[in-house]
């Protein structure tokens, strides 16, 4: 089937710029002499993991165990969980270690380090665990010269419990749009995450991996030393999120949402689509940048941008596209975008657009699509 037949709204995957995509981030790791270990938060689909594999990719990241979950029962063993675990999702991590899964978990508190060597004691189990380290204040984590960094080292250690490594992720890499800036903090982001590796093998506490990332700085780069591996998710797509901050352009988005005309408010310039919130998703991320896309830029059903227009406005079910020429309404709204018109849009975050979605239509280059399964829940 090709787009034009599809039903809408439909989440589509543009194979050919994924696999560009792909192929650029995998390069990247390689010139800089260090593993790359793909976030599959993105996507969360078996069918683009592999083409991640295929390109060099060694291992995942995931963010919730059921994609641990997911991912193992496809045949992936070596699993990142990177986001800190609850104590109560311990017998799921151990229920995937003892099926043979390479999982490691994530901590960067004293009282979840505690939980962990004592559920590993309770159920015989050495958990691997990698401490979560704050290398520009976005988020989580501990920062590399705070004392607790070391209780937490300790405390793992001393139970019995395998210390991994340590990562770091510079989510504030996503508010910036200067090609030095971005340098700048992948530099901060790469001192900062050897550094506490540094003072954890100080004090006598193994620590291989040194695991940093986020799309905007793997892409930004310069050298990595001391590092072991990349890490990096919404690249495999970008989005008008990732346009603004400068690492991607309009048409190296593989992900858009197909949508329908299915009316117009002529004296307000509108056409009415049935692509809103539910399918968009409500990230609204570009209203804090240089270029508020609303809620997502219209493009031609071939890919090509729609200069000028814009999705404005969003209800659950229907989106207003509307023209940005002199905040005056376009009076030829419904000749341009008549009734039954099918169009793509590009979202503002990949990661919120895809979340909507059951599955998606991979677009090949001759145009047939084929169906790729998502996985929902946590």
């Amino acid at each position: 089937m090709k787009p034009e037949h599809l039903d809408t709204p439909a989440a589509v995957i543009d194979m050919a710029r994924m696999q560009k995509n792909i192929a650029r981030m995998q390069a990247q790791a390689n010139m800089l002499g260090v593993a790359f270990r793909p976030h599959v938060k993105t996507s969360k689909c078996l069918d683009v993991v592999r083409a991640q594999l295929v390109a060099g990719a060694h291992g995942i990241t995931v963010s919730t165990l059921k994609e641990a979950e997911a991912f193992f029962a496809a045949g992936v063993e070596d699993i990142l969980y990177a986001v800190g675990i609850a104590p109560a999702k311990l017998p799921r991590a151990l229920a995937l270690r003892r099926q043979g899964c390479a999982l490691k978990l994530v901590v960067d508190n004293p009282t979840a380090a505690a939980a962990i060597a004592a559920f590993g004691e309770q159920h015989g189990e050495i958990f691997e665990v990698w401490i979560e380290v704050d290398t520009d204040g976005h988020r989580s984590g501990i920062t590399p010269e705070q004392d607790t960094l070391l209780e937490v080292g300790r405390i793992l250690h001393e139970n019995g419990v395998m210390v991994g490594g340590v990562m770091t992720h510079a989510g504030s890499s996503y508010e910036l749009r200067d090609a030095a800036a971005l340098t700048a903090l992948a530099a901060q982001e790469r001192a900062g995450c050897v550094r506490a590796a540094e003072r954890l093998r100080a004090a006598g506490i193994a620590c291989p991996a040194v695991s940093v990332g986020s799309t905007p700085t793997a892409l930004a780069a310069a050298q990595l030393e001391g590092v072991t591996e990349l890490r990096a998710g919404v690249y495999v797509f970008f989005d008008l999120v990732m346009h603004n901050v400068g690492v991607c352009a309009l048409d190296d988005i593989a992900l858009s949402v197909l949508t329908t005309v299915i009316g117009h408010q002529a004296e307000k310039g509108w056409a009415i689509l049935d692509a809103g919130w539910m399918a968009m998703s409500r990230d609204r991320g570009t209203s804090k940048q240089a270029h508020d896309f609303g809620y997502g830029q219209p493009c031609l059903l071939n890919g090509t941008p729609l200069s000028g227009y814009l999705v404005s406005g969003a209800n659950q079910e229907h989106g207003i596209l509307s023209s940005t020429r002199d905040n005056a309404p376009d009076e030829d709204i419904a000749q341009r975008f008549p009734i039954g018109m099918k169009l793509r849009i590009l979202p503002n975050h990949a990661c919120a657009t895809g979340a909507q979605f059951p599955e998606y239509h991979a677009v090949s280059p001759d145009g047939e699509t084929a169906v790729w399964r998502r996985f929902h829940g946590w």
